[in-house]
């Protein structure tokens, strides 16, 4: 615990630890010119093409209300649109564009990230830790 910084403080250490992880994710995402947040919304649509902004700004852990600018910004790249809803004219759904789709491969191997950070622990170590995470995201100020 010596290279913890102010006698382990929970919000300085995981701000540094972010940081970190946030440059070895931008080294690989950067190129493909997006932004991390970017890049899951793009996943989440490979997922399932067609989905409502909130359904991404949810599994982005977003609020809806921060999420319109992001879509704009990828739609500005083309690489997703904008589409009525088929059953509620009110409603938008999001679906990849053709430019969108060619990024799939690219993308996908870019999940090499993901296994980066977990092959650095055991199996025990990565599940205590995943526990912490999950526990640090439902606390309420």
């Amino acid at each position: 615990m010596t290279n913890l910084r102010f006698g382990g403080s929970v919000w300085c250490n995981i701000d540094v630890a972010l940081r970190n992880i946030d440059a070895i994710y931008k080294q690989k995402i950067e190129p493909l010119d997006l932004t991390i947040v970017e890049w899951y919304i793009m996943r989440l649509l490979y997922e399932e093409d067609g989905q409502m902004a909130s359904r991404l700004a949810e599994g982005t852990g977003r609020t809806a209300t921060s999420f319109t600018p992001i879509l704009d910004k990828l739609q500005n790249k083309g690489f997703i649109e904008r589409r009525l809803h088929p059953a509620d004219r009110r409603a938008i759904k999001i679906y990849l564009t053709d430019k969108g789709k060619g990024l799939e491969e690219q993308i996908k191997g870019s999940l090499e990230i993901d296994n980066k950070f977990t092959q650095q622990f055991s199996e025990k170590d990565l599940q205590a830790f995943l526990q912490v995470i999950e526990s640090l995201q439902s606390m309420t100020p």
